[in-house]
């Protein structure tokens, strides 16, 4: 036995509801979708191509009251600018934290940098650079 549809013959009466639903959800979807890629895009520009100074450390050396810390600072050339470190004790306290400055015309320093700290620290961490 077979049932009746009350749909009406397709290409008949024009389009569904349906179809202009889905036509106006993809275009919401394309306009949205570049709005995002324009935003990334701005974002990544502004993070990659205007940071003047990233840095990393390269080793430390752990003492009672200071930590050696081998740190490798790129840059452009006439750029100043300062890099923030710091180390932590064994329970996860802040014993130590320091700016250390950097300018000239050289595009890498590689510099053995001494982080002072109240207690004995286990760690030394870069949490940033920014140029001046």
């Amino acid at each position: 036995m077979s049932t009746a549809t009350t749909r009406a013959p397709e290409g008949r009466y024009g389009r569904s509801s349906d179809e202009r639903a889905d036509r106006t959800l993809r275009i919401v979807g394309a306009v949205l979708g570049g709005v995002l890629l324009v935003v990334i895009g701005w974002f990544g520009y502004h993070y990659v191509g205007q940071n003047k100074i990233s840095a990393e450390v390269i080793g430390f050396e752990i003492g009672d009251n200071a930590v050696q810390v081998h740190l490798e600072v790129r840059k452009d050339a006439g750029a100043t600018g300062y890099c923030t470190l710091r180390s932590q004790a064994e329970d996860g306290g802040e014993v130590g934290r320091a700016d250390f400055r950097f300018g000239g015309d050289e595009t890498r320093i590689d510099k053995v940098v001494t982080l002072r700290t109240k207690a004995r620290g286990t760690s030394a961490e870069l949490l940033g650079c920014h140029a001046e």
